[in-house]
């Protein structure tokens, strides 16, 4: 099989599980139960009414990296999940199908107990309806039903595309989930292989943290609502609105791409990963702004501890390496204000800047105990001026502002004591003072 190194390519289903696969042995076990199944059955099975709609519809099913070891074998890197529940839906659909993944042998009893459960949920699923759906499913497998495949001849270049050290036996975190819906939805071959490229570019680690630390709590916050944990159930969040849509506002999101808003949907497919990129970038941007712009050399000075800084990625060391939760807490709570901020204005308004950090800083001050509860109450505003001195919903505030100024000329209040809560941060709210004016 002659395929150019490292580009995507799009297999059909039956393509993927004719191929010659194994299973390596530093894969983790076979974890899809009857409800991944039983997801995956609809989700197909919708696929062909679709196809009923639609000259040449097609419905991928995410993506799957392989390496070509010299025995001319495709290990599988990723997809694992995936393709041993493929191969276990052709089997009752196809009996007598035969492929190289059929010699492998599972001495792991997780992995043994589920590939036996699922197909016996397959089995009962297929014994209840006509050989006409069935042979709709088999067809679906050839025709409908495809994959992005990334081979790679080298191993170190596929574990460049999936750390496996770090995912292996972990369930898929929310964007690896929404990696799959977009790309789904891109129904131009090119498009989807230049999403997957840059995807896999990135560090996964970097992806999670985007949405985890910033996007997320910045939608929940602007609407003045407490966030939670960043989960699969949370999703539909970042699903965006279908292009062909007739709703108003789908009309207005697509007129308005490629220009984003933290708060705002976008249309689903390709947009998603302009979209993490776009996001990434800014957010890599205001750090740097920070770091090396003089006007925030007080900022900068407080952000690090007076440490030599000259990247976001040192800046982002520092925060790793303090043990200082609570302090990381706030300035987290900066940049996601200042994140906000920057997506609706597209400034860096230097007495604005320094009204956000103040505003986030001083609820370290103000606390002796300062954990992500505290932060998430204080960041919409929730809470009296007995505990905060700043009890304001600011993320909501830059929201709905019209204006920077109105960011920039917002009224903060020191603290009446005239020092912090606890001697440990007098120091920071001198330097706070200070940044102020006092």
């Amino acid at each position: 099989m002659n395929l150019r190194k490292n580009m995507p390519h799009i297999w059909s289903i039956d393509k993927l599980l004719r191929t010659n696969l194994i299973i390596p042995n530093y894969q983790r076990p076979y974890k899809w139960t009857d409800k991944n199944i039983t997801d995956l059955i609809i989700d197909i099975q919708k696929s062909i009414e679709e196809s009923y709609k639609y000259t040449n519809f097609k419905y991928r099913i995410g993506s799957v990296i392989l390496y070509r070891n010299n025995k001319d074998e495709y290990e599988i890197v990723d997809g694992q999940q995936r393709i041993i529940s493929l191969l276990l839906l052709k089997l009752c659909l196809e009996p007598h199908f035969k492929c190289n993944l059929l010699n492998t042998q599972f001495s792991n009893k997780v992995t043994q107990k589920n590939i036996h459960d699922n197909y016996k949920t397959i089995h009962e699923w297929f014994s209840v309806i006509d050989g006409h759906v069935r042979n709709a499913f088999n067809k679906a497998m050839k025709n409908i039903l495809e994959v992005v495949v990334i081979t790679v001849m080298r191993i170190d270049e596929a574990f460049q595309l999936f750390d496996s050290q770090n995912t292996r036996g972990r369930a898929l975190y929310p964007h690896d989930l929404l990696k799959a819906y977009h790309l789904r939805e891109i129904h131009d071959k090119y498009e989807m292989q230049n999403a997957v490229v840059k995807w896999e570019s990135k560090n996964p680690k970097a992806i999670r943290e985007l949405f985890d630390r910033y996007l997320f709590p910045l939608w929940n916050w602007a609407k003045c609502q407490k966030c939670g944990n960043f989960t699969s159930a949370e999703i539909d969040i970042y699903k965006g609105i279908s292009e062909d849509s007739n709703y108003t506002y789908a009309r207005r999101a697509n007129k308005a791409m490629p220009y984003f808003l933290l708060t705002e949907p976008f249309i689903t497919g390709g947009a998603f990963f302009e979209m993490v990129e776009h996001y990434m970038v800014m957010l890599h941007n205001i750090k740097d702004e920070i770091i090396t712009n003089p006007d925030f050399n007080e900022i900068k000075l407080i952000l690090t501890n007076g440490k030599e800084v000259n990247t976001p990625e040192e800046l982002d060391e520092i925060y790793k390496s303090s043990g200082n939760k609570g302090l990381n807490h706030a300035r987290n709570l900066f940049f996601c204000a200042l994140l906000c901020y920057y997506d609706r204005f597209n400034n860096f308004d230097v007495m604005a800047i320094k009204k956000l950090f103040t505003w986030a800083m001083m609820v370290r001050v103000d606390m002796l105990h300062l954990g992500f509860d505290t932060i998430n109450r204080y960041a919409i505003g929730l809470g009296d001026n007995d505990r905060y001195s700043n009890a304001k919903a600011v993320i909501s505030m830059i929201s709905y502002a019209r204006k920077h100024t109105e960011i920039s000329g917002m009224k903060l209040n020191m603290r009446a004591e005239n020092q912090a809560a606890t001697e440990k941060w007098n120091t920071l709210y001198e330097q706070l003072l200070q940044l102020n004016g006092y």
